[in-house]
């Protein structure tokens, strides 16, 4: 007598969910950094795969439950569900955690009372005193920098900082002289694929030339810190770049009396 071995429903409809939601989850964040899709619609899809995988797992779950009562066969398909599901949420996980645990900074400025202005159209926002401590305490190298040497020479070694981080440059304004002031606009599209834009001033002075800096995203979604993390690398390796020039600048000769 021939003994019917069922495949368990739940197995095969969790593989389904598992299989459905990891393209759905993989190849929008490719469109979204492509600039192929938009943000909304990058959202709506990614909260349908989040579903999907959920599901997925869930059912997954269910039909490890069953299949050990029943002896039903349906373990690979149930076990590929649950594979799929977990690799589409773990990365959900980690940013919903980067949310939580990192200050939000939509736009960090080293000079809040005069930043550099932006050449991307976004709603202004309202910083108030307790934001512009809460985001200092958070950045605490987001400072304006002053360096000894003129503004144009400034404006180079800035430029080149930027053209080495392969960021979108939108504007640039060469100071043209030691007083002047020069600035560089960038967009920057952080790994989900959301646009941020990037404000780097150059002002010269008698002492030198004074950079400030600004990052801002163009969106609401959050910036899982990116902004503030931004500026405080750029202007770290900006000093870095400026100690060696400095360090390796031919020493002036002494007058003689």
């Amino acid at each position: 007598m021939r003994i019917l071995v069922r495949t368990s429903k739940w197995a095969v409809w969790a593989r389904r969910f598992g299989a459905l939601a990891l393209p759905l989850a993989a190849i929008p964040v490719l469109l979204h950094r492509g600039h192929l899709i938009t943000s909304d619609n990058f959202i709506a899809t990614e909260t349908v795969a989040m579903a999907l995988a959920a599901a997925a797992i869930g059912m997954a779950l269910v039909a490890f439950a069953r299949l050990w009562f029943t002896g039903d066969q349906g373990w690979g398909r149930a076990t590929v569900a649950f594979v799929f599901g977990t690799i589409c949420l773990l990365p959900a996980a980690y940013f919903a955690w980067l949310a939580a645990s990192t200050p939000a900074s939509p736009d960090v400025s080293t000079d809040f009372a005069e930043s550099p202005p932006l050449v991307s159209f976004v709603e202004s926002r309202f910083i108030g005193p307790e934001e512009r401590e809460r985001i200092e305490a958070a950045y605490p190298n987001a400072r304006s920098r002053t360096y000894p040497i003129e503004a144009p020479q400034m404006y180079d070694v800035v430029g080149r900082l930027v053209e080495a981080r392969g960021w979108d440059v939108r504007a640039t304004r060469a100071p043209l002289g030691p007083l002047d002031t020069g600035q560089y606009n960038a967009v920057v599209t952080t790994l989900l694929g959301f646009s941020q834009e990037v404000a780097v001033r150059v002002a010269g002075g008698a002492d030198g030339a004074t950079v400030d800096m600004r990052s801002t995203s163009l969106s609401a979604f959050p910036d899982f810190g990116e902004n503030g993390q931004r500026v405080e690398a750029f202007l770290l390796e900006l000093d870095n770049q400026v100690t060696l020039m400095l360090r390796n600048a031919p020493a002036q000769p002494v007058a003689q009396d």
